[in-house]
């Protein structure tokens, strides 16, 4: 246990905490023993020390170039029966100034993320007569709408689970005691853990053994707002004839990119290095596109006889990320682990090269102008990208803050524009646009402080800086 390395100060603070979580009603058990053990190994200091000078470029054996994937098999059914898709839910729409669920903000033709999850999932199992189910980890913020939303897919060919990760005290920093056992009852006191907790929780909810029980196999983890994680046959045949315990599937790196964890060979293994880990000597070389080529984009395949086996040995120790906050003037503490970093605790551990394709995240509302816009379709619930574009990589896309919010940002906007020639875009001040607007080459519309500044209908905008309706 990592108990035997705390100072005395830290295993006074540990005891007394211990207390403290006992008597924390809200909570379970599992959750309780979980809670303790990542402060005692924070505590304990056992942060991994990467020795820069071991640190290997992974070899095309252990991050495996999509395009060498041997084709998918004949035997569909079979394949697709052994795997289940979980989607990480956790996370609410705040950012984006929406409440509730980030799955469940519209993201085209009226479609959540979640009804897109829903529609590619059905298409699988009625093309091919599979059983895929979809589970949704949940966090205790999005439990209860989560559950009132999938209500509306029971007649749908699509088995739905959901189950929550789990529910944590967040530290006072002072005292080292849990906020809720402090008079801060309501949300505030508490904090979902990061998704490396998908393990222990599809075990402590039941999820897992009924899975196993029914067969499956594999599971495809992934963000529940990448519209570019959809189900891939290669990548799971690939996975099952070679035994990989574990895939992460990695993207080569643009500029946008940069701060992504990247995989790297570590004393014989792959494993994930995550800006956190770099020394500060090292940044600008982690930063480089030139060593460091590919990204982590949290689409994961797991073996799940592999998670039960590595939770009940109580094995997946992933670096604890510590995220300082502060609830109505105290400081807190969450720490939380990435469910990326238990690479290196899985055999035959692997990379896959993937497309760019295959990373298409939606964080804020600059990303949806991209997918809403003429750049994609939508076909069975995937969002295709427009053929007519021959520049591999996206426009860059910057919106200012009177478009943060979804609802402002779609009140700015008659129709989204045509941007299928874009490269750059940067908007900000009081700016709204008209419908049927077309923008090409680098666009920059800035407007003055106090200044309204209307784009009319159908104005085609190439290679333009505009600061005021005279340069239009």
């Amino acid at each position: 246990m990592a108990t035997a390395t705390l100072t005395p100060a830290n295993t006074d603070n540990l005891s007394n905490l211990k207390s403290s979580v006992a008597a924390l009603s809200q909570i379970s058990d599992n959750e309780k023993s979980g809670f303790i053990n990542l402060v005692a190994r924070y505590l304990s200091g056992e942060a991994q020390h990467v020795e820069w000078s071991n640190i290997q470029t992974p070899t095309d054996e252990v991050v495996v170039p999509y395009d060498s994937l041997a084709p998918t098999p004949e035997e569909m059914k079979n394949l697709l029966d052994k795997l289940v898709v979980l989607k990480l839910n956790g996370g609410l729409g705040t950012t984006m100034g929406c409440t509730g669920p980030k799955s469940v903000i519209e993201v085209r033709e009226g479609l959540t993320f979640l009804d897109l999850i829903v529609i590619q999932i059905e298409n699988l199992n009625s093309k091919y007569g599979s059983n895929v189910p979809l589970l949704l980890m949940n966090s205790f913020n999005t439990h209860d709408d989560t559950q009132k939303i999938v209500e509306k897919y029971t007649n749908s060919n699509v088995e739905i689970h959901t189950f929550n990760q789990s529910q944590y005290p967040r530290l006072v920093v002072d005292d080292f005691l849990p906020l809720p056992s402090k008079g801060q009852t309501g949300r505030d006191g508490w904090y979902p853990p990061g998704h490396g907790d998908v393990f222990p929780s599809l075990k402590n909810s039941g999820k897992l053994d009924t899975l196993l029980s029914q067969g499956k196999e594999y599971v495809f983890v992934a963000n529940s707002d990448n519209l570019g994680a959809v189900v891939d046959l290669k990548i799971l045949n690939h996975l099952i004839q070679n035994k990989n315990e574990y895939c992460m599937e990695v993207t080569p790196k643009t500029l946008a990119d940069v701060k992504g964890g990247t995989l790297i060979s570590y004393e014989g293994r792959v494993q994930l290095l995550e800006i956190a880990q770099v020394p500060d000597e090292h940044v600008s070389e982690f930063k480089s596109i030139e060593k460091f080529k590919i990204f982590n984009t949290n689409n994961l395949w797991v073996n799940l006889k592999a998670v039960k086996r590595l939770v009940e040995a109580d094995a997946l120790k992933m670096e604890i990320i510590p995220n300082p906050k502060e609830v109505d003037g105290v400081k807190v503490l969450q720490l939380e682990t990435a469910a990326g970093a238990a690479i290196r605790f899985f055999d035959k551990a692997i990379g896959i090269n993937v497309p760019r394709s295959r990373f298409l995240p939606v964080k804020a509302t600059s990303d949806l102008l991209l997918v809403q816009s003429d750049l994609y379709t939508l076909q069975d619930g995937f969002v295709v990208r427009n053929q007519a574009r021959a520049n591999p990589e996206n426009p860059s896309i910057e919106l200012g803050p009177e478009f943060k919010k979804v609802s402002n940002f779609l009140s700015r906007f008659k129709s989204i524009p045509s941007i299928v020639e874009l490269d750059s875009l940067k908007v900000t001040g009081d700016v709204w646009f008209g419908a049927g607007v077309t923008l090409k080459g680098k666009v920059s519309i800035v407007a003055k402080s106090g200044v309204k500044l209307e784009i009319p209908e159908g104005t085609v905008l190439v290679n333009k800086e505009i600061s005021g309706p005279e340069d239009l």
